[in-house]
């Protein structure tokens, strides 16, 4: 317990404070851009990324991991918040961090298991797309000192590395460009010109809503899309950073942490969020691998905006721009194009939908489920085609046996019917399936149909070789017809 505390909170000090100082400073545009995607005021957002961010760094599954307000739980927010207001919103946001907090009881974080890699890789592509569109209208129809600007902190984020690798570059570059913006004078565009800034701590407050029915019916959908988006973003996130980090991380407790930090948020005046892979790889990329480093990140955040405001204000968006490309151009895996040819076609097909409606819709979760769902296609598909029937005849051609090998299940049950010859007259088939397996009631539904079509042509029938589960299907499942086909399948 000991050494996971050490291991968790003080084996990478120094990099942990100075990566969650890049990440707060990047967390501040982006909460106020969120908060107004949602129609809320900009310190609704902010509050939400201190809240979460710090409740997670102790209650998370997965240390070194960023949670705050996001841009897809915000644009869930908009038709809420538009028809019913804020006070609404807090409610909805404590709903959804209790549906979290059973989601971890149910150890629903085992489903990661069912994301295949092509969907991870597509999440992933998709989300350095989005990363860098945003950034776009920071580009357009602007002077040339902001695309100097940009171009000088894309400079220093990649080359100052080569000098020292002591402070994070992604810090220098924001440094250098606001202290060269404020010494020149430059008119271009800052964080406080995206909103005002909050000027005092959050407070605890209960959320001004009738504790009815008819409360429960206004959130309880937008609390359940919020859940389950969240969730699933949050799960990815922790997956990349697994991968990232060369380490594990308990995606159960995860679920939990995500639940206690958006109950909390709703009673500080903040809206739902959840785990951002940008700022997550943002503060990988810096050198931050621990729960302090989260800590960091949701305390700067609070402290900046409050007391030095005013400073925080006149950081040019330009030095946040040059940051947040670096992350676009850090997350996209460049590897998974030289490997379209090379990977299996269905593979490439469920990464390429992925990223096509996760960047056609913004919105990460259907990506995410179309992707899911092909692959589950594909598989299904793969599987049913490992199905292999074969016969021959014995005792001088009056008994004609057939042994079927494979997996038998909705997607392989119309081979099976069609590997038997019902025209053949012959005075006994036998069906040796000890080689398959059946897997569900349309399997055991073609089964019945063989034998049921074999005892109606007077034929005699004996299904061998059922496996222990296949034979409790078919036990459960069969459908007995007036010549007996059960007993038949059953072996009797």
């Amino acid at each position: 317990m000991t050494s996971s505390l050490h291991q968790d909170w003080l084996s990478n000090v120094r990099n942990d404070l100075l990566a969650g100082l890049v990440v707060a400073l990047a967390l501040i545009p982006e909460a106020i851009a969120f908060s107004i995607i949602a129609g809320v005021d900009p310190k609704v957002g902010l509050y939400a990324s201190f809240s979460i961010a710090t409740i997670i760094a102790f209650a998370g599954g997965r240390p070194g991991m960023i949670s705050a307000a996001t841009g897809a739980m915000a644009l869930v927010m908009v038709m809420l918040v538009r028809d019913h207001g804020l006070q609404y919103l807090l409610a909805a946001t404590v709903l959804t961090g209790v549906l979290q907090v059973i989601a971890g009881w149910l150890r629903l974080g085992a489903l990661m298991r069912f994301v295949s890699r092509s969907v991870i890789t597509g999440f992933v592509n998709a989300l350095a797309i989005l990363i860098f569109m945003a950034q776009l209208p920071e580009l357009t129809h602007v002077t040339w000192h902001v695309y100097a600007m940009t171009a000088a902190g894309l400079g220093i984020i990649y080359l100052f590395p080569r000098l020292t690798k002591a402070v994070p570059s992604p810090l220098v570059a924001i440094v250098v460009l606001t202290a060269v913006a404020i010494v020149l004078g430059l008119d271009i565009r800052t964080v406080g010109d995206m909103g005002e800034l909050p000027d005092s701590l959050p407070m605890f407050l209960l959320p001004d809503v009738p504790l009815n029915f008819e409360t429960l019916r206004i959130i309880f959908p937008v609390s359940a899309t919020l859940a389950v988006v969240g969730l699933l973003e949050s799960m990815m996130t922790a997956a990349i950073v697994d991968e990232l980090t060369d380490s594990d991380s308990n995606k159960n407790r995860e679920c939990v942490g995500q639940g206690v930090a958006n109950i909390a948020t709703g009673f500080l005046g903040g809206m739902a969020g959840c785990a951002m892979i940008g700022q997550s790889v943002i503060n990988v990329k810096s050198g931050g691998r621990g729960r302090l480093s989260t800590l960091t990140a949701g305390l700067s955040l609070l402290l900046m905006v409050v007391f030095i405001g005013d400073w925080v204000a006149r950081i040019p968006m330009a030095a946040l721009v040059a940051v947040m490309i670096m992350v676009s151009i850090g997350t996209f895996d460049w590897n998974s194009i030289r490997n379209l040819r090379a990977h299996p076609r269905s593979s490439s097909i469920v990464m390429l939908a992925t990223v096509a409606v996760t960047v056609g819709t913004h919105d990460l979760a259907r990506g995410v489920l179309v992707g899911v769902l092909l692959s589950g296609v594909f598989f299904a598909h793969k599987v049913g085609r490992i199905f292999r029937a074969s016969s021959h005849t014995e005792d001088e051609g009056r008994v004609r046996v057939y042994t079927i090998t494979g997996q038998v299940f909705f997607a392989s049950a119309e081979r099976f019917v069609n590997a038997f010859d019902h025209k053949e007259v012959i005075e006994k088939v036998r069906i040796d399936v000890s080689r398959a397996h059946f897997w569900d009631i349309t399997a055991v539904s073609a089964l019945d149909k063989v034998v049921v079509k074999f005892r109606r042509d007077a034929t005699e029938v004996e299904v061998i070789g059922l496996n222990e589960a296949s034979a409790t299907m078919v036990d459960r499942f069969g459908v007995p017809d007036k010549d007996g086909a059960r007993d038949v399948l059953m072996g009797h």
